[in-house]
Order: structure tokens, then sequence, then C-alpha cells
């Protein structure tokens, strides 16, 4: 976060720069509200472009045997651009690591979910679920290992999850 902070405190200085120039070339014909308003465009522009690449950023981080599963659009009001060109606000993932297949039942898979979301800070949370891969029902464990019942789903047989886990 404080490296979004300090890049755009540089966006903005190399965007008064770039007015101060334009009035130097001018020989200061150029109007002095013109380094505020260059400023500011220069912070804002960063900040929106740096919302429509993170999701490309967090994938190419990611390590290898993760695989994302589901992205989340969101158009959001102050924002209005996003209903025009959306961006990715969250997405989860499966580790492909951690699919361990029950000895008892190999139609049962056990699995860690990672969902990550971009608000007003990032975040990333992740959470152990078991699918039974017959009935694609997917079950989302509480944090001791117990099933939620609430947290329970039928996936379809097209879901992106679905056939990553139990291929």
């Amino acid at each position: 976060m404080i490296w979004m902070f300090i890049a755009t405190i540089f966006s903005g200085l190399g965007a008064a720069g770039i007015a101060l120039a334009i009035r130097a070339v001018t020989r200061k014909k150029a109007p002095k509200w013109l380094i505020p308003v260059f400023a500011g465009a220069g912070m804002l522009g960063f900040l929106i472009y740096s919302e429509y690449i993170w999701f490309d950023l967090k994938q190419s981080q990611l390590p290898d045997g993760v695989v994302i599963v589901g992205t989340e659009t969101e158009g959001i009001f102050w924002r209005p651009l996003t209903f025009i060109a959306p961006y990715v606000t969250a997405f989860t993932a499966v580790d492909t690591q951690s699919i361990e297949r029950s000895d008892d039942n190999t139609d049962v898979v056990s699995f860690t979910l990672y969902r990550f979301e971009q608000k007003l800070t990032e975040s990333v949370s992740h959470r152990v679920h078991i699918l039974h891969c017959r009935n694609r029902e997917l079950v989302q464990l509480d944090p001791q290992g117990r099933p939620l019942i609430n947290g329970m789903k039928r996936l379809d047989s097209s879901d992106s999850l679905y056939q990553t886990v139990c291929r």
C-alpha cells in the first residue's frame, strides 16, 4: 500500500513537471493553473491504470500449480468508467497441489480455495473445501475442519472449479 502511495505521488510530480515544461516552452504564457491540473490528472490516471492492471499483476505473481477458477467484475457507481469498461475486482484460485482424494471414497476431494479481492485495500482469504465429484456438491469447511451447512452448493458440470478439481 505504501508503494502505491509513493507511485501515485511521483506520477503527480511527473505530470506537474510536464506542465512546467509546457510553461517554459511557451515562455510562461500557459496558465499557472495547468500545473495542479496536470498533477491531479497524473495521479488520477495512475490510480485508474493500477486498478485495471491489478488482475494481470496478481495472475503473474501466482506460483505454478495455482489455477484461476473464477473472476468477478462489477460496475461501481462513483466510477462510471467501470460500466463501460469493467475490470476484475476479485478472483478465486485453486492450489492444485493441495488437492487430496479421500482414501475411503475417491469421489471426495479436499482442496484449498483462495479468494483475492481488490477493494480499498487488497485482501486474500483461503478456506478448505470438500467436493463430491460424482454429485458435484461443494462444502466449505470452517477453520476447525467442520463442514458449514450453509456453505454447501451444487456446481454445474461446466464449472471451472469442478473441471479443475475433479479431472
